[in-house]
């Protein structure tokens, strides 16, 4: 089956690759990124809207995913805004995205959690494929805890600073295989393959 992914994130490209193409799939990239306005309350609603707009668009089957990070002491921010937390000023002020809006993101949070000892967090991933009427959807999810500081190069995102529950280690110092097997895309990736089997 050929599904085209909505997205033009390295990261995720690599990671959804890795775990679909072993199932057969095969994988389709965009040659261009679409600007959809993601204007849903929860990860399901954006995901939707990402891989609806992309199959309109180039008229494969499109998988879609929304994920984030929900942090206990912010009250589950920063949520559907994880990629963008850096420019929310009404939750914590600005933090401006030099060298990087990734950096950004994780200096915003780490300047938030400063003395906070509960850390707990959880990363929340939703993904959708879209085929033309409707979608199927699975959602996964791993829990953790926010580091004192970021370490690690592998992974993107929030990775550096997110210990998964069991490690001692941040995602982004885990291999590629251990993140995928405990990961949130991972497991709502395993999630759809089941759904799509039945």
């Amino acid at each position: 089956m050929r599904i085209l992914l909505a997205t033009s994130n390295p990261g995720k490209i690599k990671e959804i690759k890795e775990i679909l193409e072993k199932y057969g799939f095969q994988i389709e990239v965009p040659d261009r990124k679409l600007k959809v306005e993601e204007t849903g309350r929860t990860f399901l609603e954006n995901a939707y809207l990402k891989a609806k707009a992309y199959y309109e668009e180039f008229g494969l089957p499109t998988l879609a995913d929304d994920s984030g990070l929900e942090v206990k002491a912010l009250n589950g921010y920063p949520g559907v805004y994880s990629s963008r937390f850096y420019s929310l000023k009404e939750i914590g002020g600005y933090e401006d995205p030099t060298p990087s809006e990734d950096k950004a993101n994780l200096r915003k949070l780490l300047r938030l959690l400063e003395g906070v000892k509960d850390r707990s967090a959880r990363f929340v991933a939703c993904v959708v494929v879209y085929k033309g009427q409707g979608g199927l959807f699975a959602f996964g999810e791993c829990k953790g805890t926010i580091a004192e500081e970021p370490a690690g190069e592998g992974g993107f995102g929030y990775d550096p600073v997110f210990i998964p529950e069991g490690y001692d280690r941040t995602m982004a110092q885990l291999s590629p295989e251990e993140k995928n097997a405990i990961s949130h895309r991972g497991k709502a990736l395993e999630n759809l393959i089941r759904v799509l089997r039945y």
